[in-house]
């Protein structure tokens, strides 16, 4: 099956370099491109594809407006936003908004394939490099109504599902949860995929945000 991609960038250099990298890969095809958010809009609303990667910055309607919209009317265009060092509370703002992940703009190419890969699977996407700076950013204002009611949705989780969110959230690979809490791999995997479920969740990254807004996890917290 063939994963098709739109891409959203108010530089011309950023899409073709972006559409270099992903044209040359099997099973990945990109159907279009927008300069900003409201070709966006119209782009994705025309072709239905599987991924769109947009940029934050653009002119008349920027990456996280676009995205928050994207997300409310084509759920199943998935969003990965991309990013700069210098974009922290942006990308709080549209890990709220329910994008499936954001990706440093110096990512190495294989890391924009996997990443297009994972999101399509249905997977959401952290870049680890940014990944805890950017919860702790948002995590560092939290909505006091918000909290007390992520809190109370705690409650339908077993034990171990929550020592697995928190994990999760403190930003270790299913790899080092299984081996923090002497799990398999897939035993740590079948834990996540309950946790979405019981929480109405669809994505990892949806689960990191929760996990802090419910004050599961805090800001700073030793792995």
């Amino acid at each position: 099956m063939t994963i098709s991609v739109a891409l959203v960038d108010d530089e011309g250099m950023i899409r073709a370099g972006l559409r270099m990298v992903l044209s040359g890969e099997p099973g990945i095809e990109v159907v279009g491109e927008a300069a900003d958010g409201v070709e966006a809009l119209d782009l994705v609303a025309r072709t239905r594809p599987d991924v769109v990667l947009i940029d934050v910055r653009m002119p008349r309607m920027d990456g996280l407006e676009a995205s928050r919209r994207l997300v409310r009317d084509h759920p199943d265009s998935k969003v990965i936003v991309l990013t700069t060092f210098d974009e922290d509370a942006h990308v709080a703002a549209a890990l709220r908004a329910g994008v499936s992940g954001f990706l440093l703009k110096v990512a190495p190419p294989e890391d924009l394939v996997e990443a297009v890969r994972t999101v399509a699977a249905g997977g959401g996407l952290l870049d680890p490099a940014v990944t805890l700076r950017v919860i702790a950013a948002f995590a560092g204002q939290p909505d006091p109504s918000r909290t007390v009611s992520r809190a109370a949705e705690l409650d339908k989780l077993t034990g171990r599902e929550t020592d697995v969110l928190r994990l999760l959230a403190q930003g270790l690979t299913n790899v080092q949860i299984a081996a923090r809490l002497h799990l398999g791999e897939a035993t740590v995997k079948t834990h996540l995929s309950r946790v979405l479920m019981k929480l109405d969740l669809t994505t990892r990254v949806q689960a990191v945000v929760f996990a802090y807004e419910s004050g599961l996890v805090r800001p700073g917290e030793s792995r």
